[in-house]
């Protein structure tokens, strides 16, 4: 650390910038970016905008080659929007795929080194995170292809057009997948989780079958054997392995100096673990097969999140104030909730709804508290220690 408090690289140091020549020499090449993409943020930038031009003529040419010389409609089977939609996926979970892996063979190289604030992904979180990726790029597309097909209604779409305009929304989906998953920290992390809820839900309660589902309960949406159904049991499970990885995330840097500290990050992360796993099991046993195994862990799910509430000025006693007031109250809510559904006020949707809501929104806001009372040094992560800088970020 020089005297102006900026991080400089130390001549030991293990760090990627060593390999890639000494610092103030001039810009890498195209061929260096590429063997090093994630040395530095203007690599990402760069490769990011590679892949992105890469996946542009890939998605152009197939798309033109699908139209076979016939205008296409812009939304519905075998419009511009269908296509786009479904090579945005594709485009998406392979990207997430590509950059993990480029994430592991980085770290293995630099000897289990991470830098600050970036997750390490098991593989299974990586295929949870891929799978999310695709499914907000597949509804995303589709909603924008609806709506623009209202603006421009019995409209239709020449090939070459189409092929333009499919390469580009492919070519922005590669690289917004690929900025989200070089840069994935606990708190994007936490704004992926939220998104994948929404465009899941959403879809669902758009996809059902029965259009008075509202009147029987949440869990109805994942027993009707149709589209529907899939989109809300997967949103679920997939949701339920990313707070399991958020658990590891929003709790690595939490103050672990004393015995009490490292017992209480070990509550908080086991509290959140089995949020997930009970979150994941809601859409693994469906209600109408297995009732009683469904309603046991939704109410577990439910009562993890209590005792972690009430329990954070224990096991996190430098968590802000406010935050764990806004605990308290969100609570006090979901039992408000509960009293009105005994009374038959509210139905059983309604309470769950919103007892999902404030629960996820309290996760969303912790992982920003955690990163909030930790100090913020220059340091990496290893193994859940850290040691000094090798280099500026």
């Amino acid at each position: 650390m020089s005297a102006n408090g900026r991080a400089v690289l130390k001549p030991d140091a293990p760090a990627e910038a060593a390999e890639d020549g000494p610092a103030g020499s001039e810009t890498p090449s195209l061929l260096q970016v590429l063997r090093r993409p994630l040395a530095d943020a203007a690599s990402v930038e760069s490769v990011g905008l590679v892949a992105g031009a890469i996946v542009f003529v890939v998605g152009g040419v197939t798309t033109f080659l699908i139209a076979d010389g016939r205008d296409l409609p812009i939304s519905g089977p075998g419009s511009v929007g269908e296509i786009v939609a479904i090579g945005g996926a594709i485009v998406a979970a392979v990207v997430l795929v590509a950059v993990a892996l480029l994430l592991r063979r980085r770290e293995a190289r630099l000897h289990g080194t991470v830098r600050p604030g970036r997750l390490r992904l098991h593989p299974l979180d990586a295929i949870a995170l891929a799978v999310a990726h695709a499914i907000i790029a597949l509804l995303a597309w589709t909603a924008i292809a609806a709506v623009v097909e209202l603006s421009f209604i019995d409209a239709v779409v020449f090939p070459f057009s189409a092929a333009l305009l499919a390469g580009v929304a492919m070519a922005v989906t590669a690289y917004a997948a690929f900025l989200s998953a070089a840069h994935l920290s606990a708190t994007s992390l936490s704004l992926v989780l939220a998104v994948f809820l929404v465009v899941g839900m959403f879809a669902s309660m758009l996809t059902a079958s029965d259009p008075h589902w509202w009147q029987k309960n949440l869990s109805s949406l994942g027993i009707t054997g149709d589209v529907s159904a899939l989109a809300f049991n997967l949103t679920l499970i997939i949701a339920g392995v990313i707070v399991s990885a958020i658990a590891h995330a929003a709790t690595v840097a939490l103050p672990d100096g004393t015995r009490a500290e490292r017992r209480g990050r070990a509550s908080v992360r086991t509290s959140l673990v089995l949020i997930g796993v009970f979150l994941a099991c809601v859409g693994i046993f469906k209600a109408d097969v297995f009732f009683w195994v469904h309603t046991l862990v939704a109410v577990g799910m439910l009562v993890v999140f209590a005792v972690l509430v009430v329990r954070l000025p224990r096991t996190i006693p430098a968590m802000p104030r406010v935050f764990r007031l806004l605990g308290d109250v969100f609570l006090g809510v979901i039992a408000f909730l509960a009293v009105l559904y005994v009374t038959g006020y509210y139905n059983l949707t309604a309470v769950e709804l919103v007892s999902a809501i404030l629960i996820f929104s309290w996760i969303i806001l912790f992982l920003r508290n955690t990163g909030a009372i930790t100090s913020a040094p220059v340091q990496d992560v290893v193994e859940g220690s850290s040691v000094p800088a090798t280099g500026v970020a």
